[in-house]
């Protein structure tokens, strides 16, 4: 972790070897105002002793003459972007495995598999993540059998794309000890074949018999996928993360970095609902950083499974599967115990839920624990939130749920959404246009690793509702597309807000953090099918130039 504190503690020393303002004139850039609208401006100043935002407009030069201008040369300007849910841990480690991510067919991903274990003879296990059956030749899940052909000496342990389903090798079924005679564990399932016998792949919480045998990785291996994330994201313009279920480690480790000064961006972490003392942390208080670079105030809790696996829960049975409903992960009275304990103390409640009975059970409760005035001031969210009943909708609005919503998930899932729910379902699906109608405030994001972290993706899937192909012809759902501006907002302002940060950050707003992002191209003036293809020049984090593309 050593680049990362020397990169980080220069970073937060160089003001002063630096002109204490800097400006830019000749640019286009983008803002909010503090009702949410967009704002426009050629000229932007910031002060890198305070790392905040002095002035913006289209002649603010005038007014600071001795200060340090340089041409923009027409360049765009945007806030810092926040990615509203994703997993920095989980993303690192992504990098440094096995990509399965478009695959497609199981042969091509064994074949991945076979590749990577010869050149990395000394892991001990094989991991990767990305697989996606819908997306292959047979449409099926797959089985031990070729895994086992490619790699017989190790275990193999092959996350699906969502992370609500997992693939293992025989090796790694028989040092978990799972056999015919093993019993799916509430809220999980082992696929098994016609005689019993597991198939190898397991869903939902049945793939906590893999977790118990995973080696834990070190502290070293830990902070390495930690600095290859950081990279990663400030190369991609994201300058703000909410970390969407960390674990106890996880979290006193980002506690030692802060207080080492070598968090290179913004951390909103929750808590994993998960943790054995989560107790104790809800008892400690929010933990709240003046400088805003990690805030622990929020706890991830875990409604239902994935759509892709049908681990999703509906209300109805499954279109493509009768008499199959999707999976609760947590029993419904621990549920409410945890949420109720969540709210009492004063943290912000974010809860994982896909499928409409998963959302339904979660606003319900939410009625139930909280009064108007405690859910106006908890912010409390729907992590997902993407097959809900038209007429739960409004009661986001009611209750203050904050939906937060991740767009590349509906071009993901547009292949098998109408499979799995049916025409009729399909109106309370991905339903961004109805929740910014009804002002609730979308909390953007990508679920990184489940989707790629570039947030560009999601711009441009939030706009034409469609893939990188531009397909389908005029989008997927196209009545439930966003503007660029609502787009733009859910990964700057909104998500921001949904973090209890909309006064420090999202906006480019004078007196705020000076997290902004430079880019070739206006994103305003291209097609927007092109949205995707952006690139990031530089990076700024509080008026220190993080990251700057060669």
């Amino acid at each position: 972790m050593r680049s990362i504190l020397a990169l980080t503690t220069a970073l937060l020393l160089s003001s002063s070897a630096l002109a204490q303002q800097l400006g830019w004139t000749n640019i286009k850039g983008y803002g909010f105002a503090a009702d949410g609208q967009l704002v426009q401006f050629q000229q932007l100043l910031i002060d890198t002793d305070s790392g905040k935002v002095l002035a913006r407009g289209d002649a603010i030069k005038q007014d600071f003459p001795d200060a340090v201008w340089q041409d923009g040369q027409g360049k765009a300007i945007l806030p810092g972007l926040i990615d509203g849910h994703g997993h920095i841990l989980g993303l690192g480690q992504n990098l440094m495995q096995v990509e399965l991510r478009g695959t497609q067919s199981e042969q091509e991903a064994v074949e991945r598999v076979a590749a990577f274990a010869a050149q990395h003879p000394e892991q001990q296990w094989i991991l990767g993540r990305g697989w996606n059956q819908v997306l292959w030749d047979n449409n099926e899940f797959p089985s031990t059998a070729l895994l086992d052909e490619a790699v017989s000496d190790r275990p193999v342990w092959l996350s699906r794309i969502d992370g609500h389903a997992g693939w293992a090798n025989s090796k790694a079924l028989e040092l978990a000890g799972i056999t015919k005679d093993t019993l799916d564990p509430p809220g999980g399932r082992i696929l098994r074949d016609e005689q019993g016998n597991p198939t190898g792949v397991l869903l939902n919480n049945a793939r906590q018999y893999i977790g118990a045998v995973l080696p834990e990785p070190n502290e070293a291996e830990v902070l390495q996928a930690l600095e290859a994330a950081f990279a990663e994201l400030l190369s991609l313009g994201i300058t703000s993360v909410h970390d969407a279920g960390i674990d106890s480690s996880l979290a006193r480790l980002y506690q030692r970095l802060r207080a080492e000064n070598a968090l290179p961006l913004r951390i909103y972490a929750m808590l994993s609902a998960r943790n054995s003392d989560l107790q104790d942390w809800l008892d400690q208080g929010i933990i709240d950083d003046e400088l805003d670079l990690l805030l622990i105030r929020a706890v991830k809790l875990y409604g239902d499974g994935a759509l892709g696996s049908r681990g999703a829960a509906l209300l109805a049975d499954y279109s493509d599967q009768p008499e199959h409903r999707g999976l609760l992960v947590t029993e419904p009275d621990r549920l409410t115990a945890q949420m109720q304990a969540t709210i009492q103390a004063g943290f912000q409640a974010n809860v994982h839920a896909i499928g409409d009975r998963a959302n339904r059970m979660v606003l319900d409760r939410f009625e139930q624990l909280a009064s108007n005035e405690q859910l106006a001031l908890g912010r409390h969210r729907m992590e997902h939130a993407q097959i809900v009943s038209p007429q739960d909708i409004p009661r986001f609005k009611a209750l203050h749920v904050l939906p937060s919503m991740q767009a590349v998930h509906a071009t993901s899932d547009m292949n098998m959404a109408g499979d799995r729910l049916g025409v009729a379902r399909l109106r309370g699906a991905y339903a961004w246009r109805t929740f910014v109608d009804q002002s609730s405030p979308i909390v953007g994001g990508s679920d990184f690793p489940v989707e790629l972290a570039n947030p560009f993706h999601g711009l441009h899937a939030s706009v034409t509702r469609q893939d990188q192909q531009n397909q389908p012809v005029g989008g997927w759902l196209p009545e439930q597309r966003l503007t660029l501006t609502e787009a733009l907002r859910s990964f700057t302002r909104d998500a921001a807000y949904g973090a209890f940060q909309d006064e420090r950050l999202g906006s480019l707003a004078p007196g705020m953090w000076a997290d902004f992002i430079v880019l070739e191209q206006d994103p305003f003036a291209i097609p927007p099918e092109q949205l995707w293809q952006l690139e990031v020049l530089q990076t700024w984090l509080a008026s220190n130039k993080v990251f700057h593309r060669e």
